[in-house]
Parts: C-alpha cells; structure tokens; sequence
C-alpha cells in the first residue's frame, strides 16, 4: 500500500539521515516488531529499556511510510470529543482517555530529552475553534465536559482570537494548555540510531513472507530466505495492517497538507500554538522552525493512490484558499504539497493489544489525528502485556469491542 503521494516535506528536509541493511542472516530474538516508523520505533526503545532482545523490521526505508508524511501536531484531544465519547464509552473512561493522552506529551518530551534528539519538540497550546455559527453549541458543551474533568482549558472569544492571532471568521474557541509539536522523521531516526547503539537490530527492505507458530514462539520467514525466531511479534505497521486483519475496524481516508514559503515577516503570534476547527473535515494548521505554515484537512473517504493524487493540486488550491480567509493579511505561497493516508475508528480511539486471530502477537495501531500520542500510550500498554499485567485502559483498546 502506497501510502503517501509526492514527497512529504520532513523527508526532503532531512534527506537520508540514517541507511540500515536488509536481513543477511538468521536471527533469534524477544520481540519482533514490525513497522519502523514512530510507532514501531517507541514499541523498540520501550522494550530495549526493559532488556528484551529486539528486532525492528520495514518493508521500505525506515521512516518513510505515515511518519514521513504526519504533521506533528501532538495533541490529547481525540477525534470524537469528549462529551461525546463519553456517551459512547461512559464518562470516567473518556476522562481517562484524555488524561491518558495530555500525560503522553509530556512522556514523548521526556524521551526527546532522553536521547538528546534535536527534532524540534516545542510544547504549544492548541486552540479548537468553531468553524461557523451552528458549530459554537456544542463547542461549548465540549468546554463544560473539559472543565468538569479537570483539563486546563479557556473559553475565547471570536473578537479575543483575532486580536491575540489575527485569525479571522471564527466563532469562539477552546483554548488547551497542553500540545507539542516536532519533526517525527527526525525522531523517529534518532529514536533509531540511539537504540541501535544498544543493540537493536534494524532491518530495511525485509518483508514477511510466512508466519508459522511453533511451541517456543514464531518462526518468520522473510523475502530473502532468512528466518527470524521470536517469542512474540508486534505489529506496528498502522494503516497497512488491514492487509492482515480481515475485520473492517478502521475507515482509511486520505488527508491533504501543503506547507508555505518561508515568510519574511513576524508570525510570532502563530508560533506557540496548534490550531484546528470543528470543521468536518476539520481544519488544521501550525507553524514550523523555519517560519513557514503549514495547513491541512481536506479529507476524501477513498485511498486510491491514482485518484488521491489527481486531486492534489485541486486540494492545495482549497487550502490555500481557506488559510486566506483565516489570515487575509498573511502572505502565503505554497512550496510543499502532499497527501497521505488517515483512519477514523468508530470511537476515535487505537487498537492495541491482541487479536483473536493471531497467536503470540500484538498489535499497536495509533489511528487518528493523535496517533503519536496513542503511540506512547500503546507502548506502556503492550510492555504489561508482556509482563503479564493488564493496563487500565487495553479494554477501550481492543479488538472486536
């Protein structure tokens, strides 16, 4: 599955940071994770921590499926809100969702800090704000079930976001104390390239042929004739799992991004915060460290890479089209533009933990628009897992619920 078009920014940005071999050889190992972009690569620092043997596999370059292509706009607000997923999965497990993911921030930065990464972490505020008139009710009953949980959040005026951001044709918002940004193809590597050093074994451009259960483990067979042993195998491979699992559990989409030129003059007054609206598609953008936009949305409900692609130019008009009536006054031309592949659940929260139809494995699907967050999350789930524990949170996680 091809599952972005063009060539995301991050990754012409960076340029090959980091080249790892296919498998030569044999290997035995703890875990076999597969997938090697920033899910599968926080699931490796997490078990490299906990001393298990650990082998990361990709079918192409390390980084350069979903991750090359996410905006990096860390946030704990799920896609379903809060005063709905509490109707839908009952109020103290929605609040513990979100706590659950406003924690997850701050336990990437920690990790960023860990390993000395210079990927760019910022911890920014995030304003929601209502994309029209008929939006601002319920908006607000999203600020009442914040409030009542504990969330640090304020209300804002239309006339206070203009003033403060010079964003214009808004309704009202919630302003959150909690979000991040980051260059994620850069963490990813340095995630990597640190656990590398300790000894994770990295391999590119090795795919599973076969996966045969026997009564130590799995044997895996791969594209160049080489085994892998493991005691458990993680699926970290995101949109491309539904190749394996037969239940429709997900709606893949495609989503659209373009970033702008550098600008010449202040945008300070974007810099510190993420901004997204009630929009469906929802709309979103933020700056970057070298003083460009980047906006986003523009979701179509197919995957096709033919038809994605031939409405990328189309897209980018629309964008830049809506960023202008965001920020009339804001000089944008567009330099970067693609598209990449999204999921929606049906509750907007990940799938993680095991599936009834795969022995000795775990899956870690970060889906949604907060995929890395659920990512951190997911990790400390799978590592009770594996040590025979439950987290309290894997029942609103799994499969089939």
């Amino acid at each position: 599955m091809k599952l972005t078009s063009n060539e995301p920014f991050w990754l012409i940005k960076n340029g090959l940071l980091e080249s790892y071999p296919s498998i030569k050889k044999n290997i035995e190992t703890d875990i076999l994770i597969v997938g090697a972009g920033i899910t599968g690569s926080l699931m490796a620092h997490k078990c490299m921590s906990e001393n298990y043997r650990t082998t990361i596999i990709d079918r192409r370059e390390v980084a350069n499926g979903s991750t090359s292509a996410t905006t990096s706009m860390l946030q704990y607000e799920i896609d379903v809100p809060l005063y709905k997923l509490s109707e839908m999965i009952g109020k103290s497990g929605a609040e513990a969702n979100y706590w659950a993911c406003f924690n997850a921030i701050d336990d990437l930065q920690t990790i960023v800090n860990d390993i000395q990464s210079d990927c760019g972490f910022q911890k920014k505020e995030s304003l929601y704000f209502a994309a029209s008139k008929s939006d601002v009710a319920d908006l607000k009953k999203e600020y009442a079930a914040r409030r009542e949980c504990g969330l640090p959040v304020t209300w804002l005026s239309s006339k206070f976001i203009e003033e403060k951001y010079k964003l214009k044709n808004t309704f009202g918002g919630i302003l959150s104390k909690q979000g991040g940004s980051l260059d994620a193809f850069k963490f990813t590597h340095d995630l990597l390239k640190y656990n590398s050093d300790k000894g994770l074994n990295i391999f590119d451009k090795t795919e599973i042929t076969s996966v045969n259960h026997t009564a130590t483990g799995i044997e895996i067979k791969t594209n160049y004739g080489f085994t892998i042993t493991a005691k458990k195998i993680m699926y970290c491979n995101g949109y491309e799992s539904t190749e394996l699992i037969k239940d429709k559990f997900v709606n893949l989409l495609s989503t659209y991004a373009i970033i702008g030129e550098r600008n010449e003059t202040d945008q300070s007054h974007l810099n510190d915060t993420l901004f997204w609206n009630t929009a469906e598609p929802y709309l979103y953008l933020r700056t970057i460290d070298d003083n460009r936009i980047l906006i986003g949305g523009e979701d179509e409900d197919f995957i096709n890479p033919k038809k994605r692609d031939a409405l990328l130019h189309d897209k980018s008009k629309i964008l830049k089209k809506k960023l202008n009536a965001l920020l009339p006054q804001y000089h944008f031309r567009t330099d970067f533009a693609w598209a990449g592949t999204f999921g929606e659940t049906k509750d907007g929260l990940p799938y993680i933990g095991s599936h009834p139809d795969f022995k000795d494995s775990y899956f870690l699907l970060g889906f949604g628009g907060n995929g890395i967050t659920f990512s951190v999350i997911g990790t400390e789930v799978l590592s009770n897992f594996l040590q025979g524990k439950t987290h309290p949170l894997a029942s609103y996680f799994k499969f089939r619920r």
